[in-house]
């Protein structure tokens, strides 16, 4: 099993990186919602908290506090551009350093974030659910994992 210590300072932060900014991929997808999707994100590392015990890696990923900077970016494309790459680089690290079982976990952590915060605004038809463009970024987030 990996943890912290397995990464260095520089791949720790990737690892890191990589869930909030797929979060800020799929706020950013689809306009409005924005309070109620970032209310979600976290949510999503309360709940996976609780369930601690399951994977070390995953425990100590949400024990830290997730670090958005959407000040980063002048556009969505930088942004989208940017966190599919820190995900790819999390991916090689994970499959370098970690186990099978560890990828398919941090992968699951990260697909199921993108899609709860989609789902935390109702669209313009007034039901709840995942835009397409929201629908196009969680694809290109499970993508890039995989």
């Amino acid at each position: 099993m990996s943890t912290k210590q397995d990464f260095t300072e520089q791949e720790w932060e990737t690892i890191l990186a990589g869930p909030p900014g797929a979060g800020m991929l799929v706020i950013t997808a689809q306009k409005g919602g924005m309070f109620k999707e970032t209310l979600s994100m976290a949510k999503a590392y309360a709940e996976a908290r609780q369930q601690h015990g399951q994977s070390e890696l995953l425990d100590e990923i949400v024990a830290t506090k997730p670090k958005l900077d959407h000040t980063r970016y002048h556009s969505p494309e930088e942004l989208r551009d940017n966190v599919l790459s820190v995900l790819g680089e999390a991916r090689s690290l994970l499959a370098a350093k970690g186990t099978p079982e560890e990828l398919d976990q941090y992968r699951g952590f990260t697909v199921n974030l993108a899609h709860r915060v989609a789902a935390a605004h109702k669209e313009g038809d007034g039901q709840d659910g995942v835009s397409e463009a929201e629908q196009t970024a969680i694809d290109s987030i499970d993508q890039a994992l995989a």
